[in-house]
C-alpha cells in the first residue's frame, strides 16, 4: 500500500492505518525534536505531541503531498513552542523570587535567587506534565481553582485534588534532589 493510499485512510479514520504511519514517522519525529532539545524524555513529549496535533490535523491534510515534511514541520514548531513556554516558566519563577524580596537585592542575593529560581525550575520539570500544568496556573499564574478548572478542563475538586498532589510530589522532589530548597517552605 502506497503512502497516499495509508494517509486517505487514516483521514477516513481507519485507526490501523493512522499507527502504521506513526510507526514509520516515529524514529524522524523523535530525531528532529532530540536535535532540537537535546533532551531524550523532553524529545518523547514532543513527539507525542506532534502526533497528537497532526492527527487533529490531518482531515486538512493533502493525501497528494509528502507525509514527513509535513509532520517535521509540526515538530519544529512543537519544539519552538515548548522552549517558549520554558522560557515563560522561567521568568515567572524569576518574578515569584522577585516579588518575595521586601528590599533591593544585593548581587549576591540575586544570584542566589536565581539559581533557586532554576532548581525549583528543575524540580517542577522533573514531575509529569500534569502536575506541572496545574502548578503553572495555581501557583505561578495565580489563578483561582475555578479559572483552572476552567483552563483544563476539568471539575474545581479535581484541581483541588492535583495541586495538593503535585505539591507533595514536588516537595518530594526537592527534599531528595534540591536539599537547600526545602528550608525556603
Amino acid at each position: 500500500m502506497t503512502e497516499t493510499e495509508t494517509i486517505a485512510r487514516a483521514q477516513a479514520g481507519e485507526e490501523e492505518a493512522w499507527r502504521a504511519l506513526m510507526q514509520r514517522y516515529q524514529q524522524p519525529v523523535f530525531r528532529l525534536a532530540y536535535l532540537l532539545i537535546g533532551d531524550a524524555a523532553a524529545a518523547e513529549d514532543v513527539a507525542q505531541e506532534t502526533f497528537t496535533r497532526a492527527y487533529r490535523g490531518l482531515a486538512r491534510f493533502d493525501s497528494t503531498r509528502p507525509l514527513r515534511p509535513w509532520l517535521l514541520q509540526i515538530t519544529r514548531r512543537t519544539v519552538y513552542n515548548r522552549q517558549r513556554s520554558l522560557r515563560r516558566y522561567a521568568q515567572a519563577l524569576g518574578r515569584l523570587f522577585q516579588q518575595q524580596r521586601q528590599t533591593a537585592p544585593s548581587a549576591h542575593e540575586e544570584t542566589e535567587a536565581q539559581e533557586q529560581a532554576l532548581h525549583l525550575w528543575t524540580a517542577v520539570q522533573r514531575l509529569a506534565r500534569s502536575d506541572q500544568e496545574v502548578i503553572y496556573l495555581r501557583y505561578f499564574l495565580e489563578l483561582s481553582v475555578g479559572e483552572s478548572a476552567n483552563a483544563l478542563g476539568v471539575a474545581s475538586g479535581t484541581v483541588k485534588s492535583r495541586s495538593s498532589r503535585a505539591l507533595t510530589r514536588l516537595r518530594q522532589v526537592i527534599e531528595t534532589e534540591f536539599p537547600e530548597l526545602a528550608s525556603y517552605g
